[in-house]
């Protein structure tokens, strides 16, 4: 893996802007990102509203929180954590420079 920097994934302005969309008016609702072994490459994404944990890794910005596990932050060190809106779809995209290959989907990679 690339982590010889060992930097913390970073979210976009426009990630978290969408994330107080999802959560409208009611409570904010960390987003969590996570990874776990499994898809076509190795390694999926879990990318799911969840309550924080004590030991997660908390990036906030606008009133917003994303939450990445212990064990998955080795995987996402440096990575970037933006939201796509195009044709095919609109998702939670991961930028990730760990990854040495992803599937079409972008939800699976190896290392």
């Amino acid at each position: 893996m690339n982590t010889g920097l060992n930097l913390p994934p970073k979210v976009t302005e426009r990630a978290f802007a969408r994330l107080a969309d999802i959560n409208g008016g009611g409570p904010a609702r960390p987003l969590r990102v996570a990874v776990a072994g499994g898809g076509c490459s190795g390694f999926q994404y879990d990318i799911r509203l969840d309550d924080a944990a004590e030991d997660d890794l908390v990036l906030s910005g606008g009133g917003q929180r994303v939450v990445v596990d212990p064990v998955s932050l080795p995987f996402l060190a440096g990575a970037t954590i933006d939201f796509s809106d195009e044709l095919i779809g609109a998702r939670f995209t991961i930028d990730n420079p760990n990854a040495s290959a992803s599937c079409g989907c972008g939800t699976s990679f190896s290392i």
